[in-house]
C-alpha cells in the first residue's frame, strides 16, 4: 500500500449489510490517489447479511493507519461490539486517522469504542435510542458530522456521506461530477423515514426490527457493551 494514497480501511464482519459499505465505496473510490482495504481479523470471505460474500484485503493485526475508518452496520454488528480485539484496533486508529465514519448501526460500534462519548452522531432510526447507552447524542439527521466524526443515518445514506468526503477532500465540482457519473438522483417512493412512512408501514417494519433483535439477542448485546466499556491497550506488538 503506497504512503502517498489516502487509505481508507472499511471494518466487515460476518452478517454486515452489503449497502452500508459498497454504496460509500463506489463514491470514495472515484477520489484520486485513493486506496480502500477491506479490513477483519481474517483474510477468509466474509458473509453478508444475505449471503454475497467479501473477501478482505487486509487484517485488524497487521500495521496500517488509515486516514479514513468506516464501520458498516447490520443486525450481527451487535456481536462486535462486544469484541474487545476489534474495539482496540478502531481504538488505536482514532490517534491517527482523520475521519472516523460509520453508517447505519456502524455508529453503535464506535459508540461501544467508547469514540462517540459526548458527540452528535447517527443511526438507522430503529436503533438510534441505544446510542445514549455510550454517552452519545442521537441526531435524526440523514448525516451527522461532529468534529472529525462522521456518522451516517440507514443504508442509504453511505452514499451522502460519502459525497460529503469527497466535496471536504476533492472540491464541489468532483462530487457533482460522482453524482453525475453514478446517476445519484434518488426519486424513491415516499416514507423512506419514520417522519413520512405511513403508520401502519412504520409499526409493521419496528415489530419486524423487534423480532430479530430479540431472537438473535442483539439488544442484551448491546447492552453488554454498555456495561462493560472496553479497556484501551494495544492490540500490535
Amino acid at each position: 500500500m503506497s504512503e502517498s494514497m489516502y487509505k481508507i480501511g472499511i471494518l466487515i464482519f460476518p452478517g454486515v449489510t452489503q449497502l452500508d459499505f459498497t454504496g460509500p465505496a463506489e463514491v470514495l473510490a472515484r477520489m484520486p490517489d485513493t486506496e480502500i482495504s477491506l479490513v477483519w481479523k481474517t483474510l477468509d470471505p466474509v458473509t453478508s447479511q444475505f449471503g454475497l460474500k467479501y473477501y478482505p484485503d487486509a487484517k485488524i493485526t497487521e500495521n496500517v493507519n488509515y486516514d479514513l475508518i468506516l464501520v458498516p452496520g447490520g443486525f450481527d454488528c451487535a456481536r462486535i461490539m462486544i469484541d474487545p480485539e476489534v474495539l482496540i484496533w478502531l481504538q488505536e486508529q482514532s490517534r491517527s486517522a482523520e475521519y472516523l465514519t460509520s453508517v447505519c448501526t456502524g455508529s453503535l460500534v464506535l459508540a461501544a469504542a467508547g469514540l462517540l462519548n459526548g458527540y452528535n452522531a447517527g443511526c438507522h432510526w430503529g436503533w438510534a435510542e441505544h446510542l445514549k447507552k455510550f454517552g452519545a447524542n442521537p441526531t435524526r439527521e440523514r448525516v451527522v458530522i461532529d468534529g472529525n466524526r462522521i456518522t451516517a443515518g440507514g443504508v442509504t445514506s453511505g452514499i451522502d456521506f460519502a459525497l460529503h468526503i469527497v466535496e471536504r477532500k476533492c472540491g464541489r465540482e468532483l462530487a457533482e461530477q460522482i453524482v453525475l457519473s453514478i446517476e445519484y438522483d434518488p426519486a424513491p417512493i415516499s416514507g423512506g423515514v419514520p417522519e413520512t412512512a405511513r403508520t401502519e408501514v412504520f409499526d409493521m417494519a419496528k415489530n419486524r426490527i423487534a423480532t430479530l433483535n430479540k431472537s438473535g439477542g442483539h439488544i442484551n448485546m448491546i447492552d453488554e457493551a454498555a456495561s462493560k466499556p472496553v479497556s484501551y491497550t494495544h492490540l500490535r506488538a
